[in-house]
């Protein structure tokens, strides 16, 4: 009996190193400024690459993004050609500039190529949107994009101060998507040490409207994914057909307010 009860540590924290949840994956869409002023300049450079933002990785490898664009005042403009490729942490990412012609919300987006995540042994595809105003234009924050999973905003997803609220509706198809879970994760500075791997990870579960909710706790950038199974399989690199995650991932900035 002493010998089994001096096991049972290393059995426990086995089992629960075996439970433990992998890190979440974030597509990252991070602009240079989410406001654009005459003091900032008129060119808005992104930051595109794979990863973990609270845990500051690993960074993973990105193909060529399938999709890259911005919606303006009605009008979608195709980026995709101006992608540039980058390495981060020895992967492949991506850059973009893209220079502000006039006022208004831009709507910037991505569809990055299917990523196989041979750990969980499925397809990855984040469709992911960040918005920027321009010169106090403040329209056009809530277009949607008909993107096949996306959040809707239903606050202003820039000019938040720390501790604003985010409201969001995540849709698939087009439809509200009752009870959906949203993963949050802050684009961590190298400032914030977990104390746990909840702390990792934040997640919030839609109404049956598909509306969530988060309070910004802190100055910064944050990602909301809202993830869900696809309805039809995909091939991963070696041809089989495995399950595919499709996400919906926005990006939003919090300010401290002094």
């Amino acid at each position: 009996m002493r010998r089994f009860a001096s096991l049972m540590p290393a059995v426990v924290l086995a089992g629960l190193a075996a439970a433990a949840p992998a890190a979440a994956h974030f597509q990252e869409l991070i602009p240079s400024t989410d406001i654009v002023t005459p003091e900032t300049g008129t060119t808005v450079d992104f930051e595109i690459r794979f990863t973990h933002p609270m845990s500051q990785g690993p960074t993973m490898d990105m193909a060529p993004p399938a999709r890259l664009g911005v919606l303006h005042d009605g009008a979608l403009t195709d980026l995709t050609a101006e992608a540039r490729a980058v390495t981060v942490d020895g992967k492949a990412a991506f850059t973009l500039s893209h220079v502000i012609k006039a006022p208004g919300d831009y709507v910037y987006f991505l569809e990055p190529a299917p990523y196989w995540e041979s750990d969980e042994g499925k397809m990855i595809v984040q469709y992911t949107k960040v918005v920027v105003d321009a010169f106090d234009g403040m329209e056009g924050w809530d277009a949607l994009l008909g993107l096949p999973v996306e959040i809707e905003p239903l606050a202003r997803p820039y000019g938040l101060w720390t501790g604003n609220l985010f409201r969001g509706i995540v849709r698939k198809d087009g439809q509200p998507v009752p009870f959906a879970e949203v993963e949050v994760e802050w684009r961590n500075d190298g400032s914030i040490e977990a104390p746990a791997e909840a702390f990792v990870t934040q997640l919030v579960k839609a109404d049956a409207n598909g509306v969530f909710a988060y309070a910004l706790p802190r100055a910064g950038w944050w990602g909301f994914a809202a993830l869900l199974e696809a309805d039809a399989p995909m091939k991963n690199p070696a041809g089989q057909d495995v399950p595919v995650e499709v996400g919906g991932v926005m990006w939003v900035r919090a300010v401290d307010m002094k």
